[in-house]
């Protein structure tokens, strides 16, 4: 479960630690972009437009819902980039590891 991730120790940077959610979504967005999904060789979608991964990104981070994006990227490599809200809404329990200043 995503929300145990704050728990882990040493996986906390103030670089990746947000107050707003347009930061942590243009981190998200930044990501993606450095590391495109692969196509799939008959033409067909094998992801979600990233605009739509944006829009819902925005709607569900604002009430504590982590979002993790996971694709294969062109080199047939699977990369896995979260963003893990704290306070956490399926985790209300667990405390922040780098609470915001």
């Amino acid at each position: 479960m995503t929300g145990h991730w704050l728990l882990r120790r040493d996986q906390t940077a103030v670089e990746r630690t947000w107050t707003r959610v347009v930061g942590a979504v243009t981190w998200l967005k930044s990501t993606y972009e450095a590391n495109p999904p692969a196509e799939r060789d008959d033409g067909g979608r094998a992801h979600i437009a990233l605009e739509d991964k944006i829009t819902y990104a925005m709607d569900v981070l604002p009430r504590g819902v982590d979002v993790c994006w996971v694709h294969y990227t062109k080199s047939q490599s699977l990369i896995s980039f979260s963003v893990v809200c704290c306070l956490n809404h399926h985790h209300p329990g667990l405390p922040c590891p780098l609470p915001p200043a």
